[in-house]
């Protein structure tokens, strides 16, 4: 690997040498970049023969150049797994489509593209309609809101805001001091310690109405890394407590438990009748009751008894909306 990026930043030189115009030849460009006369005529044939660079050689000027006057040699060399992965990576952007980063990104697409070969080995066009992404429900986030709360977030700076709770009937303004920026079903957070309740709280980005910089900055506590505030919990509400989360799933619910992992320190008991049980710790659950209630009659919270009385008032909340 060493010695084909030695090869390779040869390549490039040879490259810009050539696009110049001054005709070089075998021996100036060896003596430029210290080498034999041998190894700069091997990388030539290699430019030719195996990278179809339109390179020729004028018995005029004594050296070589390129009958297509704006050819460059691509900077990136990509296979055809490459381009394949490109294509899936950019198709998944549009999931991201009523977020700050879309324009962005394809931006970012556009110049990987604008430096691959006119020839490539794959045709990728069959990707848009072999492959596709359901997009999940997004919130649209204000641009300007996006990049003030980046911009602090980068620069460790405290942030003036105007969030509108849902359970709220006006805007509240808080001082925060901006954590970590996450992504959760299609919501964009920012996880932050809260001046106000002087706790860490978490905001929904789309719910803010003003964010302004101050000119204070703070400082990020250690134990609020990213893996310490979310690596151990089930979705985006952050509190100091744990809770040993079981939940029953009935045999015909139970293979869709398996197969994925929900939890990063899940464990699943089996249960004699094909049942299973999921366990897991927490740090609360109300995210846990929705998706509890989400599977219907084929889940049962076992435990805590905070949870399962949650799970029980939902229901019989519901019930009562259909007069049982």
């Amino acid at each position: 690997m060493a010695k084909f990026k030695i090869q390779f930043r040869r390549l490039l030189f040879i490259d810009s040498k050539v696009a110049e115009g001054g005709y070089p030849n075998c021996r100036q460009l060896a003596e430029e970049w210290e080498v034999s006369t041998k190894t700069i005529q091997r990388d030539i044939d290699y430019l030719r023969d195996q990278l179809d660079a339109p390179l020729d050689y004028s018995y005029q000027h004594r050296g070589y150049y390129y009958t297509e006057p704006n050819y460059r040699l691509p900077t990136i060399t990509v296979s055809e797994s490459d381009l394949f992965a490109v294509c899936i990576a950019e198709m998944a952007l549009k999931r991201f489509k009523n977020t700050p980063l879309y324009s962005k990104l394809v931006s970012v697409f556009d110049k990987i593209e604008g430096t691959l070969p006119e020839k490539v080995s794959v045709h990728p066009s069959w990707v848009d309609s072999r492959i596709f992404f359901f997009s999940e429900a997004c919130t649209r986030i204000n641009p300007k809101i996006w990049e003030t709360i980046a911009r602090a977030l980068r620069q460790d700076q405290r942030l003036l805001i105007t969030h509108k709770s849902p359970s709220r009937q006006e805007p509240t303004r808080r001082k925060i001091d901006p954590y970590h920026l996450v992504n959760f079903k299609g919501e964009w957070y920012v996880a932050s310690y809260c001046h106000s309740a002087q706790s860490i709280r978490t905001f929904a980005v789309s719910r803010i109405r003003s964010a302004k910089i101050l000119d204070e900055r703070f400082e990020m506590p250690a134990e609020f890394t990213q893996e310490k505030m979310f690596g151990d919990q089930f979705g985006i509400i952050w509190k100091p407590r744990k809770y040993k989360v079981r939940i029953e799933f009935v045999p015909h619910i139970a293979p869709y438990i398996r197969e994925r992992q929900w939890h990063p320190l899940q464990a699943i008991k089996e249960k004699r009748n094909g049942g299973i049980v999921l366990e897991f710790e927490t740090n609360h659950v109300k995210e846990v009751k929705d998706w509890i209630l989400s599977w219907g009659c084929g889940a049962k919270a076992l435990a805590p008894k905070k949870l399962v009385d949650e799970v029980k008032e939902s229901l019989k909340n519901t019930l009562k909306k259909y007069g049982a």
